[in-house]
């Protein structure tokens, strides 16, 4: 388990200085995810704004799990949200998440470092439509950690999701 965890650690570090050392682009399509507050590469004044592109671009991470919004455990797939942080340089304790349809919820920025919390893409291998909770879901890996079953873990698996500050 520390080994994990210090590979964790190595692997956040790089993503920090290689993101660091390359100014985030800004988008060429549509803008489907905002980050604001605490940024140190911000691509659009004090923001950091991604189209799809630019979150397919990041490393993207797989697993199936077992949610409360599905009959049967899903595939999903999209960048690990602290690589997210990591491209626009985030720093802080705490991200306030806001979905399409302006419902909020707070996500401690531990849960990004310790857990691989993935800002999906795809579900099932496809692109999700916004009446399939897409395009973004902050998904958890439920299945991976018995503790994260809990309704504070699913409360913070936002769908839908379009903007992220960082506090």
């Amino acid at each position: 388990m520390q080994r994990r965890t210090l590979m964790r650690a190595a692997a956040a570090m790089l993503a920090v200085s290689g993101s660091a050392a390359r100014a985030l682009e800004r988008p060429r399509g549509a803008v489907v995810l905002t980050l604001t507050g605490a940024l140190r590469q911000p691509n659009d004044g004090a923001t950091a704004q991604f189209d799809m592109a630019m979150l397919e671009h990041l490393p993207q991470t797989r697993f199936s799990t077992r949610t409360p919004w599905y009959a049967q455990a899903r595939k999903f797939g999209g960048p690990l949200l602290r690589d997210v942080l990591a491209a626009a340089g985030a720093q802080g304790s705490r991200l306030r998440a806001q979905a399409l349809n302006d419902y909020r919820v707070d996500i401690p920025w531990d849960d990004a470092q310790r857990h691989d919390v993935i800002v999906a893409l795809r579900l099932d291998d496809k692109p999700m439509a916004v009446r399939d909770k897409g395009p973004l879901f902050v998904i958890f890996p439920f299945d991976s950690d018995p503790g994260l079953r809990t309704q504070i873990y699913f409360n913070r698996s936002i769908w839908q999701l379009r903007k992220i500050e960082v506090l």
